[in-house]
């Protein structure tokens, strides 16, 4: 920090330390210097307290609240203009707008058992009385479709259901082989659903769609200005880069001319003190950048309830008042001006619409197995999207992200309860947005996905651990939707959304079952003496069939249909020309066809991880909820082999048996053991960022956001990097930091003495031994205190001698400072 000749252990030098961590203008800092250097100050002490006086002349307040003010104002003057515009709660406040309190209560999302109770207890019924759903405009076409998607997927999956029936030896006389074709039949009706999900997106693509929610319905008043929310829940998230991103969206928004209706609101439910202190430097500065103190706000909350539907409900019952829309982002959510203009603008003309979801894009990873996915999601993933609105309408899905709502029916009727009882099933609904969406379908509001608006991008896990690991948390979400799937007065269509949810993990453990006893029903077979005559009198044999064809058509018809959709999607981009934004025809075949082997190579491993989720999850074993790793990270070969241990023993017992007892089945199940045995390697190779480089060099696994990238993606990287981050040392020693975050802890807070006394020795103890002495849970405690941290901070740097590490840091500061001032 120090850019003078002074040395840092003379008293002038440690005050030119101190003003160049303020950030002020460099007259404002030498009269502050020659101020101190007329009283000749003898001592570190007596240099820095004439410099906190002659701030405290500058600052409201008095005495070391006018210093502190003074520092605040010094670094971020808009900031202290905010709070003397805002009133009251000090920084805290002005770090927020003005308060505007709506009430929120939980919705009731009773179950069918209480409606019979209801009927001998009408005062219970009376008590918990629930909504009668409000028919949807759509309705009668809605079920129209469903019913004819119903029978899609019912006649095929009873036809394949009766083929794999002549397959069996004993055609489904055992009770074995009835389990056998039971889970057949749902797997068959799974794949069926997204079989017709795709076609009729392909359809919808290729012949367009009248329902498609839109803004040219009637034009919104020109006075009419809608105001919205941009809010982003984050929790333990890579700070530069939700910054960067959101400054990005900021940036296009403004270039739409129409930036005065959007307020950005961050609400942080971080915990870790380096995350915190990383948070409120980089919006500040980032605050500062854009002049945007006034339009992008910052809150951490000090309690994190309900996760991340509790941010948002807690965002609402105290600001929502203000907004007549929010735009819900993630942390790696980016979102082009002119896509949230148009965001707004259908829900201006469409009144009835309560929730519009965009389908996001992955984009900007770089991993060999992120690429397949941002390939997948770019051919495929718009036509699926496009299948979800023919089918379900206006009663569609909501992902909790990169979507606009109307705030006033979600606070109405969109409040999750806590589900009562014990175990995984139970408390907080994870898996919110389903619920959400069930919830403002109930009371009539249309649930839209405008899967033709572009500009919509996402970031995908880098590596399939950290994929795993975010499914882990999606399951439990997603299997307590059995608790609400009987529900009273949901929408049919929602019903089966809940159905969904819990089909996109348990179909994993239907599909493990399923291989489990076939090949327990072909070892069986192989083991025991067969009995040609089971009925006794019988005058001919009973003979087991085999009908090896039927099999074989069978395993050709499922390709098909897992495949299908995916060659559709190729030859729509090759049949209007957009191949080059893909590398070509002979790459865009080339990239689906890795895409197709890469799936199908990762399916056995994700289906064995599914299933070990779902056991788990049903025995009420609880998940933490952590943050995701987002940024590319290749995966070392131990942790691979440590993770994927146990399913490869799985493979090797699995393999052996079927190859000593039943060898003539055991071809039809290498597809599955292979993988699971090759798994790390597969887990490794996948993670390698080289491999992804390559392929986009030479034109793989292309999409066009990587040919021509919209320009919020390429300024997304670019402050990225000019971003600065800070640790929790930083608040105890940057002047404007520390004064930044002592100032948004509010106002002082009476302790208990024991309390009190606990964390003066937490103070004490970071004078003396530094911040690394402290552990994460000490240094929180230390950063909830603002007096202890203030203290602190003064006895630092009034100190007769700087501690090791402070100097240090200061000289570390100080040459980075000079190297970026020459190289500009």
């Amino acid at each position: 920090m120090n850019s003078t000749n002074e040395p840092l252990d003379a008293p002038l030098g440690r005050v030119d330390a101190y003003l160049a961590g303020l950030n002020l203008e460099p007259a404002r800092r030498r009269e502050l210097r020659e101020h101190v250097a007329a009283t000749a100050p003898a001592t570190h002490a007596e240099a820095l307290e004439r410099l906190y006086d002659a701030l405290a002349e500058d600052g409201d307040g008095q005495g070391d609240e006018a210093a502190l003010a003074a520092r605040i104002e010094a670094a971020y003057p808009r900031l202290a203009d905010r709070r003397h515009a805002v009133g009251g709660g000090g920084y805290r406040g002005a770090s927020m707008p003005r308060l505007n309190r709506w009430s929120m209560s939980p919705a009731n999302m009773d179950r069918r058992p209480w409606r019979f109770l209801g009927r001998i207890m009408p005062s219970v019924e009376r008590r918990r009385r629930l909504p009668k759903a409000v028919p949807s405009r759509l309705r009668n076409i809605v079920r129209l479709r469903q019913f004819f998607l119903f029978f899609l997927v019912a006649f095929p999956a009873a036809g394949a259901t009766f083929y794999m029936l002549t397959t069996l030896p004993h055609q489904g006389k055992s009770a074995l082989e009835i389990v056998i074709l039971a889970l057949g039949a749902l797997l068959f009706a799974w794949i069926l659903v997204g079989f017709w999900t795709a076609l009729a997106g392909f359809f919808v693509l290729w012949r367009g769609d009248k329902y498609l929610i839109s803004a040219d319905q009637s034009a919104p008043p020109a006075e009419d200005h809608a105001r919205t929310a941009i809010v982003m829940p984050i929790y333990e998230e890579d700070v530069p880069r939700t910054f960067a991103g959101l400054a990005a969206i900021y940036e296009s928004l403004e270039a739409t001319g129409r930036l005065e209706e959007f307020d950005f609101f961050v609400l942080s439910d971080s915990v870790k003190p380096d995350t915190i202190a990383a948070e409120e430097r980089v919006w500040a500065e980032t605050c500062r950048s854009l002049d945007a103190f006034d339009r992008l706000f910052y809150r951490r909350r000090r309690a994190r309830v309900k996760r991340k539907s509790g941010n948002l409900a807690d965002f609402c019952r105290r600001w929502g008042g203000h907004y007549r829309y929010m735009i819900v982002l993630d942390a790696d959510s980016l979102m082009v001006g002119s896509t949230l203009t148009a965001m707004v603008d259908r829900m201006q003309a469409n009144p009835s619409a309560g929730l519009i979801q965009t389908p996001p894009t992955a984009v900007n990873r770089s991993s060999f197995l992120s690429r397949v996915q941002q390939f997948a999601t770019r051919v495929y993933g718009r036509m699926f999207a496009a299948g979800l609105h023919y089918w379900h309408l206006d009663n569609a899905h909501y992902w909790g992200h990169n979507a606009i709502i109307r705030i006033a029916p979600f606070m109405a009727h969109c409040a999750l309860p806590r589900l009562p009882g014990r175990g995984a099933l139970s408390g907080e609904i994870l898996s919110h947005d389903f619920v959400e969406a069930a919830l403002m379908r109930r009371a009539g509001w249309g649930v839209y996905i405008a899967y033709d608006l572009p500009g919509s991008y996402e970031e995908v896990p880098p590596t399939l651990i950290d994929e795993l690991g975010r499914d882990r948390r999606w399951c439990q979400g997603n299997i307590q939707h059995l608790r609400l799937l009987f529900s009273d007065n949901l929408a049919p269509a929602h019903r089966a959304l809940f159905a969904n949810g819990v089909m996109a993990y348990t179909s994993a453990a239907i599909w493990f079952v399923f291989l489990v006893l076939s090949s327990t029903e072909a070892m069986l077979e192989a083991l025991k003496t067969p009995d040609y005559f089971p009925s006794p009198g019988a005058l001919f044999p009973s003979w087991p069939v085999w009908q090896p064809i039927w099999a074989v058509s069978l395993f050709c018809a499922t390709l098909v249909v897992l495949f299908l959709p995916k060659i559709l999607g190729m030859a729509m981009i090759i049949a209007r020309g957009q191949q080059k934004d893909f590398g070509g025809v002979g790459n865009l075949i080339g990239s689906t066809l890795i895409e197709i082997v890469l799936t199908s190579l990762l399916a056995p491993v994700r289906m064995l991880s599914h299933t070990l989720f779902v056991f788990t999850t049903l025995i009420g074993k609880q998940v933490k909820w952590n943050s995701q790793q987002r940024a590319d990270s290749q995966v070392p070969w131990l942790a691979a082999l440590r993770f994927h241990l146990p399913g490869m023993l799985l493979a090797v017992a699995w393999g052996a048996a079927l190859y000593i007892y039943t060898p003539g089945f055991f071809p039809w199940l290498l597809p599955i053991l292979l993988p699971l045995f090759c798994a790390p390697v597969i887990t490794v190779i996948t993670s390698r960022v080289d491999i992804g480089v390559w392929m986009r060099n030479n034109g793989l696994e292309l999409i066009p956001e990587e040919e021509n990238p919209p320009a919020e993606l390429r300024r997304v990287i670019e402050i990225e990097r000019e971003t600065r981050e800070a640790d929790f040392a930083d608040i105890v020693v940057d002047p404007s930091l520390s004064a930044l975050h002592i100032g948004l802890q509010g106002s002082p807070r009476r302790l208990d003495p024991g309390v009190a006394s606990y964390r003066d020795e937490l103070a004490q103890r970071a004078l003396n031994e530094g911040p690394d002495s402290l552990s994460v849970r000490e240094q929180r405690d230390l950063l909830a205190d603002p007096q202890r941290l203030d203290w602190l901070h003064r006895a630092l740097w009034t100190g007769d001698a700087l501690p090791a590490w402070v100097a240090d840091r200061l000289r570390g500061e100080s040459a980075l400072t000079s190297v970026t001032a020459s190289a500009v």
